[in-house]
């Protein structure tokens, strides 16, 4: 009977101890997680106002900001790529309503809401989309490999989709003024071009390779 009771007090002793380290490890995760996310961000901040995130060209600039929106989407979640996506999109829009971005200052003077949209909104469903395909990707044993690769290409593909797709539903009419492109899509073909490949291979190469090598160091390190 004394043995009954002593395994019976042991079992809720147990119980009672990991019940109450539950919260220090939640706390803890949550910790790691703002910090890596803070990381994150400051690595975007950085490469927006250096030459590590911009190739100028005279109509557009390439952007390689969609390499750590990537990466942060893929191992912290979709949440986490709409707040990359977020700092990516304000760090262009201050672009443009300071004049660095001569385009896009142009477009200030026809619609503020519309540069809005295209710079800011467009980006924040990059980062989110880019962060589900990794996350159901991964999710299903069969595409887990594949997921690295099919997330980083996604990112900015779909970059170029909302920027492109807004830039027309605000300003197709202010950029094709002069009658040059018989329809929108032509237009796309032509602004985007080499610019679009560039921006797609270089994050497909280089946040594949990054987020495959941290997921995998960071799941490692929970366990």
């Amino acid at each position: 009977m004394e043995n009954t009771s002593s395994v019976a007090y042991n079992a809720t002793d147990k119980a009672e101890k990991k019940s109450a380290a539950s919260p220090k490890i939640n706390v803890t995760s949550r910790t790691k997680y703002l910090v890596e996310l803070a990381l994150m961000i400051a690595i975007v901040v950085l490469m927006a106002y250096t030459p590590l995130g911009y190739i100028k060209t005279p109509v557009l600039s390439v952007t390689l900001l969609t390499v750590p929106v990537a990466i942060g989407a893929a191992i912290l979640g979709p949440k986490a790529g709409a707040v990359l996506g977020l700092t990516f999109g304000a760090t262009s829009f201050i672009n443009s309503l300071t004049g660095q971005s001569a385009f896009m200052t142009l477009l200030m003077g026809v619609s503020p809401f519309g540069v809005f949209v295209t710079t800011v909104v467009a980006r924040v469903l990059c980062g989110w989309c880019t962060g589900l395909i990794f996350k159901g990707l991964h999710s299903i044993k069969a595409t887990q490999r594949i997921s690295y690769y099919a997330s980083s290409l996604a990112c900015p593909l779909l970059n170029t989709l909302f920027f492109m797709s807004s830039l027309i539903i605000f300003f197709y009419g202010t950029v094709n003024a002069k009658g040059t492109f018989s329809n929108p899509f032509s237009y796309v073909i032509a602004t985007v071009g080499i610019q679009g490949l560039i921006e797609a291979g270089t994050c497909f190469v280089i946040a594949s390779a990054v987020t495959r090598v941290l997921y995998k160091y960071l799941n490692t390190a929970k366990n």
